[in-house]
């Protein structure tokens, strides 16, 4: 058996920045080395993990002087949950980056001029600021290193949390989450004592075996709260068991459903759910404005700064109330239906059928007339005919994938030229392509990150971009 090649250490090594998907970046001999859980300013010593041509990635095996960035992480599963990855770096300074990042993509990857950068726009809610979280049951939870050392411990155990990273099969079990509303922890807490006390199986992920499979948890910012238990096969007296003591323990609950789910993969969109008591959805509500959540519904899993980034894409788009806007990965027409009281008409495309039907939904809930939803593939869709039947658009809306927006989309856009865009972005390396590719017809005239997720290296972007006067020939 060939010997498995044993890679170097370094010593008292500088970190110089953080890169795009969150790790520190350190250069040794002008190897561009990637790091988790370092800071800018930490001198380090660091064992490398994988070796490639052009870069590597390391761990630290010793910290010889801490930034002045850091501060104390506020969790105890930091460094282990997949999770929070910053915590360890002042907020402030977790700012600069997400900004920095954006910057750097639109200009380096984009090429692309911006005549004004508008100043990140950090989240006021820094902690419990999710609405939506899904925790995972397991008969065997992960152990950490002093789990492991304690003898008493290292039996397998049961676990009610989240996936270790790159793991499918290891789920560490999560006593205290900082990102969903408290009510989150009691329940998920609860849930899991009396399972235990009541002798109900956790699930065996490998072996695809046992009763309890997942939980969410979703919230609303006005107080409403889902709960959404999935099993993995029928046992109604047990079901009934403990759907009732948590409806009798937590009062706060407005809806309480529940899944079968026999396949091998957790997702439920798929899924009959079924109500056990109260309403089959939760409200959110924006601007007096009501939207109707259901177990499936996707809706932005910040509320408050979903709020904030939507009153952003309405500024850019300098409504009058004349306009026509085509909004684009309409998803379930927040936005759309959001600016309707701003504008003529709203056109949105989605290629979710489900979303679509949640869209129309919401306008009826408002009594909303101007919106008109459309499902199906955009790069489909959106052709000659369709814009015939239903105008060419002043303005146009554009929140796509992480992917960005398909050549032919854009090649659309670069044919319709609308007055101006709006593009809403969770990825700017994808948003800086795509800006390239409208750059011969479009300018961009402002860009605006906001920090959705704090604490992670995620980071949305909104760009506004004006057809330039050549385009209107």
């Amino acid at each position: 058996m060939k010997a498995k090649k044993i890679l170097p250490t370094y010593y008292d090594v500088p970190i110089i920045d953080i890169a795009a998907e969150g790790k520190a970046i350190a250069k040794v001999d002008e190897l561009v080395i990637f790091i988790p859980f370092a800071a800018p300013g930490d001198l380090v010593d660091i064992q490398l993990t994988k070796k490639k041509k052009n870069f590597a990635e390391a761990k630290v095996i010793q910290y010889k002087e801490w930034s002045s960035d850091r501060v104390d992480p506020f969790c105890n599963h930091f460094g282990v949950c997949g999770g929070c990855k910053w915590q360890h770096v002042s907020y402030e300074k977790q700012l600069y980056y997400k900004e920095k990042q954006v910057i750097d993509h639109l200009q380096r990857i984009g090429k692309i001029q911006i005549k004004e950068i508008k100043p990140i726009l950090g989240s006021n809610r820094t902690v419990f600021y999710r609405n939506k979280l899904e925790f995972t049951f397991s008969n065997k939870a992960w152990l950490t290193e002093n789990e492991l050392k304690d003898e008493a411990r290292s039996q397998p155990k049961n676990a009610l949390g989240f996936h270790i990273p790159t793991l499918f099969d290891k789920v560490l079990d999560i006593k205290k989450c900082w990102l969903q509303d408290d009510i989150s922890n009691q329940i998920r807490n609860t849930l899991k004592q009396f399972a235990e006390l009541n002798h109900m199986s956790f699930f065996d992920l490998r072996k695809q075996e046992g009763w309890l499979r997942t939980l969410i948890i979703r919230t609303s910012s006005i107080g409403e709260l889902m709960v959404i238990l999935v099993f993995f096969h029928e046992d109604e007296k047990r079901r009934k068991q403990l759907l009732q003591f948590l409806v009798d323990q937590f009062p706060q609950i407005t809806s309480c459903v529940y899944v079968i789910n026999s396949k091998a993969n957790d997702t439920i969109t798929d899924q009959s759910v079924h109500l056990f008591y109260g309403r089959d959805y939760i409200v959110e509500e924006m601007e007096g404005l009501k939207f109707k959540i259901g177990p499936k519904s996707f809706y932005q899993t910040n509320s408050l700064q979903a709020y904030e980034l939507y009153k952003i894409v309405r500024d850019f788009a300098q409504l009058s109330g004349n306009e026509l806007v085509y909004d684009l990965y309409t998803g379930t027409g927040t936005i759309a239906n959001f600016i309707a009281k701003n504008v003529r008409e709203v056109i949105g495309i989605e290629y979710v059928p489900e979303a679509i039907e949640d869209a129309k939904m919401n306008a009826v809930i408002n009594n909303i007339a101007n919106t008109h939803f459309f499902a199906g593939d955009i790069k489909e869709i959106l052709n000659d005919a369709f814009l015939q039947e239903h105008g060419f658009p002043e303005i146009i809306i554009t929140d796509p994938p992480r992917a960005g927006m398909h050549n032919d989309v854009i090649n659309k856009l670069l044919e319709i030229k609308s007055k101006r865009i709006v593009y809403v972005s969770c990825n700017s390396a994808t948003q800086a392509r795509d800006l390239k590719l409208l750059n011969d017809v479009y300018e961009v005239v402002k860009i605006q990150p906001v920090d959705m997720f704090p604490h992670t290296h995620h980071v949305e972007n909104v760009a506004l971009l004006s057809l330039r006067e050549c385009g209107n020939d």
